[in-house]
């Protein structure tokens, strides 16, 4: 696959992507939250790729300790799974790629404690509900000169799992993520990636830092962009 990444060359420009990354907290009570271990690095990485290549980005970015380097990423700061969805769902009909790399949870509590539970003796029991599938939202709404991109992390039947989410959510290429893979979990500068595309082609790549898998990610789109005209 032919690189994009030329110095001055900006084969994005006039392009709008959204974007989204990091974590999303999910409260029990004022004190405590459901959360996982996503740091963001990649979704951050996809946001200064494509702002180089001359996108105007999008990055609906949930609570990390770190902000992409370019200051001309719009930045929507968000907390909860709702809170993400609802953004990502305001943004995408005047885009022309989405990139769904966030670690939305797929669940939250039912119901939010306005004090501090306190600890006792007896069992204590949380009711989780479904939260909003972001990714398939945007499937059914994706206009056909749009492109989605969504993001499986698995622990088992790697390439099935994937393959499935991408068809069920009318996306048009899905990043594999194995947590088999060493380099290649949550928190790690680098990154293992396999992308599949909607005509089943799939591409492996080896062991390479986020911002380096960043940029195969958006070639890819790119490619794909060039199709659908």
């Amino acid at each position: 696959m032919k690189s994009s990444f030329h110095p001055g060359f900006k084969p994005l420009s006039g392009k709008r992507y959204l974007i989204n990354a990091g974590p999303t907290r999910e409260p029990i009570d004022p004190v405590r939250f459901i959360s996982n271990y996503s740091s963001g690095k990649m979704g951050i990485a996809l946001a200064d790729c494509a702002a180089y290549l001359g996108a105007e980005v999008h990055l609906v970015l949930g609570t990390v300790s770190i902000k992409p380097s370019s200051q001309y990423i719009r930045i929507y700061n968000v907390t909860t799974a709702s809170e993400m969805a609802a953004e990502c769902m305001r943004l995408f009909p005047d885009c022309d790629v989405a990139i769904l790399s966030a670690a939305v949870a797929d669940f939250t509590p039912e119901t939010t404690s306005s004090i501090k539970i306190r600890k006792s003796s007896e069992p204590f029991f949380l009711k989780l509900v479904p939260t909003t599938d972001i990714a398939s939202e945007l499937g059914k709404i994706k206009k056909p000169d749009q492109i989605l991109a969504g993001f499986a992390l698995e622990t088992d039947n790697e390439l099935g799992n994937a393959i499935e989410k991408l068809k069920k959510k009318n996306l048009d290429i899905i990043v594999l993520n194995s947590l088999k893979d060493e380099g290649a979990g949550f928190g790690s500068d680098t990154n293992k990636i396999t992308i599949i595309d909607k005509n089943n082609n799939i591409h492996k790549f080896g062991l390479k830092s986020k911002n380096e898998a960043a940029k195969d990610i958006i070639d890819k789109i790119i490619s794909i962009s060039k199709e659908i005209r």
